[in-house]
């Protein structure tokens, strides 16, 4: 499919081994001289090798940069670290950048060749189900700062996104079901047929059927590009994409970016926004409980861990969704509805204190997750 940008336009090719089939893709793109291939020890072990010789076979000095895996990789830090490897081996404007892994490689890579020589062409292979179904497509990139996730990053394009479904079979167990709350998301947002499908297919899901996982991808990635080429910049339609995060990306902040992975932190935060969409009365209660129920579905968690409002709202201050100092939230109307509006502090700690009260009375366990002590039924 294609993302229409006008020169900044690529297109999302989805094709079941193409990482072992790549070179008439290169030859497409005219990547010649040198290619950085930017990917983690993790995806390294299974794919660096086969996308290296397609390389070569293709006549291009390919020059691997192996990060350590996960979200304590995507500083500035890091990014100075690839720099340098660019910089030394002499890469040109005209060389490529390969990224072959999940969204935290699909960022810090991507980052890197927006600012190197003020901008130098790259292409996403994105290995995980987060990356194939969001954060390949639309050319967010960027680095955390330790008072915010994505804090630091630019709009840049990558040239061609190359997703290879077969590259889902060896994700962790984790990291498939985290990457099903961004898949579900698309559907809360724009598309109630497609939130149904995955209600229905949700046990095949879980056991990673190919042809419910390329589908699955398939469509959230035709929403995103939808939903980017309405608006690249996030001015104004694109701020749908962040339902689940102004709450998700707090807890991932509070946490230092251990505790919850993305996908994890989004389901929770899909669900508390969900919550707070039914608290304000912008959607019925049925609403969030059918959202919460494929959260659960998923064996994703759905509560709040337990942090002092106050420290959540501070972390959520932080956030880059912040408009004039005002937290900006995507509240679901209906099941492929959502409204984005404001939210103020006393609303907010109204609403987490009346959860807490009701978790109280309640102490009941979720159903579906792994169970977290002391936590909230909001």
């Amino acid at each position: 499919m294609s993302v229409s940008l006008g020169d900044r336009s690529y297109n999302i090719l989805i094709q079941a081994g193409l990482v072992n089939r790549c070179a008439d893709r290169v030859h497409e793109l005219g990547v010649r001289g040198k290619a950085a291939v930017v990917t983690d020890r993790h995806v390294g072990r299974h794919y660096l090798r086969p996308v290296l010789r397609e390389l070569a076979s293709c006549g291009v000095e390919a020059v691997p940069i192996v990060l350590p895996p996960g979200e304590q990789s995507k500083t500035l830090t890091t990014v100075k670290q690839v720099l340098d490897v660019l910089a030394s081996h002499r890469f040109e404007r005209s060389s490529f950048m390969f990224a072959l892994g999940g969204g935290v490689v699909g960022d810090i890579a991507g980052f890197t060749a927006a600012i190197y020589q003020r901008g130098i062409p790259f292409v996403q292979i994105p290995t995980t189900l987060i990356a194939q179904s969001d954060s390949s497509v639309g050319g967010k990139t960027g680095v955390d700062h330790q008072l915010g996730k994505n804090l630091i990053g630019a709009f840049y394009q990558p040239r061609e996104v190359w997703i290879d479904p077969l590259t889902l079979r060896t994700l962790p167990k984790r990291e498939w079901i985290a990457g099903l709350a961004e898949v579900m998301k698309y559907g809360i947002i724009a598309d109630e047929k497609f939130f149904s499908y995955l209600e229905r297919h949700m046990p095949a899901l879980l056991k990673r059927e190919p042809a419910l996982m390329t589908e699955a991808v398939k469509r959230s990635c035709e929403i995103k590009a939808e939903v980017v080429m309405a608006d690249e910049r996030e001015s104004d339609r694109r701020r749908i994409l962040n339902y689940g995060h102004t709450i998700g990306h707090a807890l991932e902040t509070l946490g230092g970016y251990r505790s919850l992975i993305h996908g994890e932190a989004v389901g929770i935060g899909m669900v508390q926004e969900a919550d707070l969409a039914s608290f304000l009365g912008i959607c019925d209660r049925s609403v969030a409980e059918r959202i919460r129920s494929v959260v659960r579905m998923a064996g994703l968690r759905d509560r709040m861990p337990v942090w002092p409002s106050t420290k959540i709202w501070r972390a959520m201050l932080h956030d880059k969704k912040v408009v004039g100092g005002q937290v900006i939230g995507v509240w679901p109307v209906a099941i492929g509805q959502v409204r984005i509006a404001p939210i103020d502090e006393p609303t907010f700690h109204r609403w987490y204190s009346e959860g807490r009260r009701d978790a109280v009375l309640s102490r009941g366990a979720s159903k579906g997750g792994r169970p977290m002590p002391k936590s909230r039924s909001h």
